[in-house]
């Protein structure tokens, strides 16, 4: 390749790249706070964040490229870096979502738990282009896009949430997807490296090169024997969910006939289908039962669910619907009764609250001002003359002995040291004379 790097950089950039201490410690731990974070509340700009951050690429090139060169010493280091990463990554996930208020899975994490072909696929495309984009001159914007692509970071966060929600199916779904992203990641490094001609290590020792080899090829095979499995389980469902989409469309879904809901039962082998419209004839069902051998679906019994009966199923459906709609109109009822509720029981503190201090209140007043026989509080509705709107006010009805009063310096000392004791910035003050 004209514009390929320099071995010796490349592979000192990806040795570099494996170890996790120090400051690369820190951003791992960071970087899986944040995917969480972003998991949890579903924001994508945020997970997405976090797999341009998370420094998790590294030790699985460098396993990928430890098997391409015979660096046995490297492979190590990968590996043992790589496991210290994926605990320390699956522990921080998990203290978060044990902490976190939020327990409820989003659709960015429970896309987590599903793997595919297509992650597989992924997966293979984004280690190559990554070994590409190390290995040559012209990196550009690649490994960003590879990061991104790969998705390292969120399927281990979502094992933390697994864990700390003790959903054993999400930790074992998200440990899986990982797994294949590691494992092809690593595979199309490897490939890279070997299509690119990196120098292989040599050994002045033939029988320890002959053994380094030995344990090389051993690990490579023993991590691909599950991936390999695990990728023909995906692929064979995969398969089989097109080949029953395909039967349904093409033997059941006739002009008049509209096919609502399938679904396939593996304990009964079953293939269930409801469709309302036009009926389909007996003839049809049994031609479609027998075509479906060629769609590879043939140890399935089809059931054809239709007439009174798909009307039932319906009729139950549009229950059920409606049911749940009633129910969350009754939540949003009791919801709103609540905070109104809420609302006039604080309403009704402020009403009562001066009936509770009252006393000491009156006490204080008469030993600060003269001539103050009672003193009363009370919480009082005006409405000003001019604007016509309500203005609440607090009340303070002041009671003077006979041939006492109030001078208007005492007043508005009074009316000063009212506002302040009952915190209050709206106060009318009524004098009476007994």
């Amino acid at each position: 390749m004209p514009d390929k790097e320099d071995e010796e950089n490349t592979i000192k950039a990806i040795s570099n790249g494996v170890s996790f201490h120090g400051a690369n410690l820190w951003v791992l731990v960071f970087a899986i706070f944040i995917a969480s974070l972003g998991l949890n509340v579903n924001s994508t700009a945020v997970i997405i964040g976090a797999m341009l951050i998370s420094p998790l690429m590294g030790p699985i090139i460098g396993m990928g490229l430890s098997v391409g060169i015979n660096d046995f010493e490297l492979l190590k280091r990968s590996l043992k870096n790589y496991l210290v990463a994926t605990v320390i990554s699956v522990c921080t996930a998990t203290i978060y979502f044990l902490l976190t208020p939020l327990d409820e899975a989003q659709s960015e994490l429970l896309a987590r738990t599903s793997p595919t072909l297509y992650d597989v696929l992924i997966a293979l495309c984004g280690g190559a282009a990554g070994i590409v984009a190390i290995a040559t001159k012209g990196k550009g914007n690649v490994l960003p896009g590879v990061a991104i692509a790969t998705a390292l970071m969120p399927p281990l966060c979502t094992a933390g949430f697994g864990i700390a929600t003790g959903n054993v199916l999400y930790f074992l779904g998200a440990f899986y997807l990982f797994f294949i992203n590691t494992v092809f990641i690593a595979l199309s490094t490897y490939i890279g490296v070997r299509m690119l001609k990196f120098k292989e290590k040599q050994f002045v020792d033939h029988e320890r090169q002959k053994k380094v080899k030995k344990y090389i090829v051993i690990i490579v095979v023993a991590t691909m024997i599950p991936a390999g499995y695990m990728t023909y389980s995906i692929v064979k469902t995969s398969v089989f969910k097109s080949n029953v989409s395909k039967f349904v469309k093409e033997q059941l879904d006739n002009a008049g006939t509209r096919i609502i809901s399938y679904e396939t039962n593996k304990d009964s082998l079953t293939l269930r289908v409801v469709a309302v419209g036009q009926e389909l004839s007996d003839s049809i069902i049994t031609i479609a039962e027998k075509k479906m051998q060629n769609y590879g679906i043939g140890q399935y019994k089809l059931h054809v669910i239709q007439g009174s009966e798909s009307a039932s199923i319906m009729m139950l459906n549009n229950k059920l619907t409606s049911m749940r709609t009633t129910n969350d109109n009754y939540s949003d009822l009791i919801r709103e009764g609540t905070i109104k509720i809420s609302e006039l029981q604080k309403e009704l503190e402020e009403y009562t609250k001066y009936d509770l201090i009252s006393p000491d209140v009156a006490k204080e007043a008469k030993s600060l001002f003269r001539g103050i026989d009672n003193i009363s509080l009370s919480k009082a509705c005006f409405v000003a003359t001019d604007s016509l709107k309500t203005k609440h006010y607090t009340l303070a009805i002041i009671g003077l002995k006979p041939k006492s009063s109030l001078s208007e310096q005492d007043r508005k000392k009074m009316t000063d040291w009212l506002e302040t004791r009952l915190k209050s910035d709206s106060l009318k003050l009524i004098i009476t004379k007994e």
